[in-house]
């Protein structure tokens, strides 16, 4: 297509949000008009669902539950009062108590002023926090804020070493819908032995986010915790960022959580007209769908150009890859369905990674996030008449430019600046985007089994653990992995016994190894 042409294509598939000054090109997505009409009976009737969706269909069977991220932005659409009146009140009860620690009016018993934050959470409910820490935390906040989100003790440790001479003055927030996920209850578990460790009364330093009457819930009430605020049985885990997942660690910090809402709702507008040229997130959804033949047979390559963006493409992995990522369409039918996500940052994954892009396997399609603002002030030329913030455009338009040319396709989405109201109509996009294109490949995109099979096979590890551990408890002599897995009554686990053992015999916790490790059936071990 020659340059007069692919103008001409660029205006007349550009997409442009006058009150958001945000922009999607898809020009360089290179589905031609037939495959556009061909797809529109499944976007009309992806219309159709998403329509049904916000207004409380069951959309997560699995669980019996609505899914109504969008009502936590526009409460107005929500399909009873009681709902509307639940997250009106939980906004407002965020803002008012970050008020409170802000002034001190809420302190902690040996500190005149909460100082710092740990985060406890798991998936969507540490990767919208961190995200948003990251694009819009001020340079100096009021709290600083530290995450854990794993089951990892040297992480735990670095946490807990970066807060150690401010932990009198650190909130802890647990975030968990039903207080029983092993990750936050490790984490949890490990901070109120932290606490206590320094004299510290735990309860006065925490905070819930978890679903009314949970086991966190209860927890919380009964030993006195700080506060708690409500997670909604209707918000999945990875669209929870605008609820009180995402929006008390921000208030916390000092990010405009109503900018935040406002932007995602305008987004949520706009998305809501049934024309596919005026609706962004429709166009991203027939372009996943193009470049990937409906089976995402293709990956998607995010990549920010801006060092605040950084962790937007690990945030999109979860949303993009949990959604769609699925066995089974609505139909039962095996389909294998998902996009694979990743990214990192413009332009230093320009040094990383383009080489391929340009030259190597042509498995993917590229997502250019584009902020035109460079900085809040002026800029120095780097050379005559250049600045870096030129330099980091050029290296965008190059990079779009250079992958075009080897039939590489791109979309290209550009905000004014990032701020909290640009961040919020991101994440709603993006949210929409994937609703769209799960119905245009005719999956669910609101529930997980993956996620759960996960859990209940570390929870069977963790039987046989114990299993192991009496079988050795019991023995008189060193057993062999063999014998351990007969006397276990698990014969067809040994790999997983050896594993095990190995673990805990590396972390001393009383497990002795005798023989060569390179050859596992050599091994004896008994209780040290």
């Amino acid at each position: 297509m020659d340059a007069a042409a692919l103008w001409q294509r660029y205006q007349d598939w550009l997409y442009y949000h006058a009150g958001l000054g945000f922009y999607v090109d898809i020009s360089r997505m290179r589905f031609d008009d037939a495959f556009v009409e061909g797809l529109q009976p499944k976007l009309e009737k992806a219309f159709q669902d998403m329509a049904a969706l916000e207004g409380g269909a069951i959309a997560n069977p699995d669980e019996n539950r609505m899914v109504g991220h969008y009502w936590l932005r526009d409460p107005d659409l929500a399909p009873t009062p009681e709902i509307k009146q639940e997250i009106v009140e939980s906004v407002d009860q965020i803002e008012t108590f970050a008020r409170k620690i802000h002034s001190g009016a809420i302190h902690p018993p040996q500190a005149p002023r909460y100082t710092d934050i740990i985060s406890i959470g798991i998936g969507g409910s540490a990767l919208g926090p961190e995200f948003v820490a990251e694009a819009l935390a001020p340079d100096f906040p009021p709290l600083a804020i530290h995450f854990i989100d794993n089951t990892d003790p040297a992480g735990i440790d670095r946490v807990l070493t970066r807060v150690r001479n401010r932990l009198t003055s650190t909130l802890v927030i647990v975030i968990s819908k039903s207080g029983g996920t092993p990750e936050p209850r490790n984490g949890t578990i490990e901070l109120k032995a932290a606490y206590a460790g320094h004299n510290l009364d735990f309860t006065k330093h925490a905070i819930a986010i978890t679903t009314p009457d949970s086991k966190l819930d209860r927890q919380a009430k009964s030993e006195g915790w700080l506060a708690t605020f409500p997670m909604f049985d209707w918000v999945g885990g990875r669209t929870s960022e605008l609820s009180a997942v995402g929006l008390l660690p921000a208030a916390l910090q000092g990010i405009d959580i109503r900018a935040m809402l406002a932007g995602a709702k305008e987004i949520d507008v706009a998305t809501r007209v049934t024309d596919l040229k005026t609706n962004p997130a429709a166009l991203l959804a027939l372009s996943w769908y193009y470049s990937g033949n409906g089976r995402g047979e293709k990956d998607m390559v995010v990549l920010p150009y801006k060092d605040s963006l950084l962790l937007f493409s690990r945030y999109l992995q979860q949303l993009v890859m949990e959604s769609l990522g699925k066995e089974k369409d609505l139909d039962g039918n095996i389909v294998h369905q998902g996009i694979a996500v990743y990214g990192n940052k413009g332009s230093t994954d320009q040094h990383a990674y383009v080489q391929q892009l340009r030259e190597g396997v042509p498995n993917f399609f590229a997502t250019f996030i584009e902020v035109l603002e460079d900085r809040s002030g002026s800029s120095p030329d780097i050379d005559p008449g250049a600045t870096a913030g030129d330099y980091l455009s050029g290296f965008l338009q190059g990079t779009r430019q250079a992958l075009y040319e080897k039939q590489r396709d791109s979309i290209t989405i550009t905000i004014p600046q990032v701020n909290p109201h640009t961040v919020g109509a991101l994440i709603a996009l993006y949210e929409r985007a994937v609703g769209f294109y799960g119905s245009l490949v005719n999956i669910n995109a609101y529930h997980q089994p993956g996620v759960e099979a996960g859990k209940k096979a570390a929870a069977v590890v963790l039987d046989l653990q114990k299993q192991v551990l009496q079988v050795l408890q019991e023995a008189k002599t060193p057993l062999s992995l063999a014998q351990i897995a007969e006397k276990a009554a698990a014969t067809d686990q040994i790999e997983a016994i050896y594993k095990i053992l190995r673990h805990l015999q590396a972390n001393r916790r009383g497990v002795a190894m005798q023989g060569d490790p390179a050859h596992p059936e050599s091994l004896t071990f008994s209780l040290s």
